[in-house]
């Protein structure tokens, strides 16, 4: 897709996924190009053909080695997952989650920003700029638990939750990290005066690490419902908010509105500290209901892609595409319908094309 200048590839696995999913990731593909090329870097995509068509064709959502492809790659951009054929947890179950856990992307990191140009419900959009950072692997994801007396008046459902001190303590030196780089507080999201065994054990682990290791990051606590009021009330007042798997997936869904909606939500799943691929992906589900009209927003892909480059040495591409967003979008060339606007999923993109700086020849 785009020829290096200096001999560097980014080799990037596509999964476009389902419904609206190869749209975005179709738009968003040129234009992480045209980034990576303000780094000096290419772009190098194969393209998965990994999602509900081929499990309902197939009977595999993606093949016995798809953890292999994929860690012969350098990232992964993944469009949307929920097919209206297949049941929406075994969407989830055969890919999403499997590559997630499968290459122990235990980080989960969802930004907030506030966009100038774009009507959120909060009194000053644009002071709106805080990082969910999310426990990927555990918690009430962790998949265990089950059904027993199915059909009867006495069944039982159990879905056990998992809170490991080892993987508590990986996901909080990501939360104060991140704070400390953004001179941000870190506010742990809780509920430890309920589930006092699992969250009274990320209270213990996050106090004694910041105590520790971070004493120059100003840190609190809230428990996740007083938390999620504050959110709504001033979402300003947001920094650095660390949770568990089910905390930030909420979460980072209720702080979406305060950027312009999911179509403006990006996210990674990365394991800093350790070798291997990350997963970038928009928040967004596959909105079936729009699919193929070429009407759906590309900017949380596109956005992802920013993180990816960032992830992958190319920051000033990450840097410049998020500056280019924010410019088409002020300007309105790239607002689609979720936004106001009138613009095609296409023209969305080309708008965050045009407003990104020409690479400087050499």
């Amino acid at each position: 897709m785009s020829t290096p200048q200096n001999g560097r590839t980014v080799r990037v696995a596509a999964v476009r996924g389902d419904g609206i999913g190869p749209e975005v990731v179709d738009a968003a593909l040129p234009v992480i190009a045209a980034a990576a090329r303000l780094d000096g870097a290419g772009l190098e995509v194969t393209d998965l053909d990994w999602g509900g068509d081929r499990l309902l064709r197939t009977g595999t959502a993606m093949p016995d080695d798809a953890l292999d492809v994929v860690r012969a790659h350098d990232a992964v951009l993944f469009g949307a997952v929920g097919h209206p054929k297949v049941d929406p947890d075994v969407s989830v179950w055969t890919l999403v989650l499997p590559l997630r856990k499968g290459l122990q992307l235990y980080a989960n990191l969802r930004p907030v920003v506030g966009w100038e140009g774009i009507e959120t419900p909060a009194r000053d959009g644009a002071k709106v700029d805080f990082l969910v950072v999310r426990e990927n692997t555990e918690g009430e994801y962790s998949g265990i638990g089950g059904r027993v007396h199915q059909g009867t008046p006495d069944e039982v459902a159990t879905e056990v939750a998992v809170h490991s001190r080892r993987a508590i303590e990986r996901i909080a030196r990501v939360g104060f990290a991140q704070a400390r780089e953004r001179g941000q507080t870190l506010t742990l999201a809780t509920k430890s005066n309920v589930a006092r065994h699992g969250y009274g054990l990320w209270d213990e682990v996050v106090f004694g690490l910041g105590a520790a290791e971070f004493p120059d990051v100003a840190l609190e606590k809230l428990y996740v419902d007083a938390l999620a009021t504050r959110m709504v009330a001033r979402p300003e007042s947001m920094g650095v908010v660390l949770c568990s798997n089910l905390f930030g997936d909420i979460l980072s869904d209720l702080g979406a509105p305060f950027a312009g909606g999911l179509g403006m939500a990006p996210s990674a799943n990365v394991a800093p500290g350790q070798d291997g691929p990350g997963f970038f992906e928009p928040v967004h589900g596959s909105a079936p209901d729009i699919a193929g009209q070429g009407i759906a927003n590309p900017l949380a892909a596109v956005l992802s892609g920013a993180m990816l480059l960032r992830e992958n040495g190319c920051p000033q591409g990450a840097t410049a595409l998020e500056r280019a967003v924010g410019e088409a979008v002020r300007d309105g060339a790239a607002r689609t319908r979720d936004l106001g606007g009138t613009a095609t999923t296409a023209q969305a993109a080309d708008a965050v094309a045009d407003a990104l700086p020409r690479p400087v020849a050499v």
